[in-house]
C-alpha cells in the first residue's frame, strides 16, 4: 500500500511516516497541495493520502477536492488530518472528497481505527 502525507509541518509528516510505515504502508510525503497534486498527476497511485488543513499556497480542502476532479482520476481514499473540531469543517471536508476525519492531536489507535474503517489495513 502506498500512502501520501500532505501536511506543512515537517514534525506531523515525520509522526505519520512512522506509524504508517510500522503498518506496511509505503509513504511519499509533501509539504504542501501543489506538490500533493503533483506527484498525483505525475503517477503516483497513492492508496491513501493524510491530508492537513491549514498549509500555504493551498488550504487541504481545496486540494481533496482537486484530487478527486478531472482529469486526475485520483481513487485513493483521504483523510483530512487536522485541528478543525467543528461540524461544518467536517461536512465541508466530505463534501469536499474526504472519506475520513482525525483530529490533531491524535493517537496510533485513532490512526489504526481510521484505517480499518477504511479497509485499508
Amino acid at each position: 500500500m502506498i500512502a501520501l502525507v500532505v501536511d506543512d509541518s515537517r514534525a506531523m509528516r515525520m509522526v505519520l511516516r512512522r506509524m504508517l510505515t510500522e503498518l506496511g504502508f509505503t509513504v511519499h510525503e509533501a509539504p504542501d497541495g501543489p506538490t500533493a497534486i503533483s506527484a498525483v498527476s505525475s503517477g503516483l497511485a497513492a492508496d491513501l493520502v493524510m491530508m492537513d488543513w491549514h498549509m500555504p499556497q493551498m488550504q487541504g480542502v481545496d486540494v481533496v477536492a482537486a484530487l478527486r476532479a478531472e482529469p486526475i482520476r485520483f481513487s485513493g481514499k483521504i483523510v483530512m488530518v487536522t485541528t478543525e473540531t467543528e461540524a461544518a469543517q467536517m461536512l465541508t471536508a466530505l463534501d469536499a472528497g474526504a472519506d475520513e476525519y482525525l483530529m490533531k492531536p491524535f493517537s496510533a489507535d485513532a490512526v489504526v481505527e481510521k484505517l480499518q474503517l477504511l479497509d485499508l489495513i
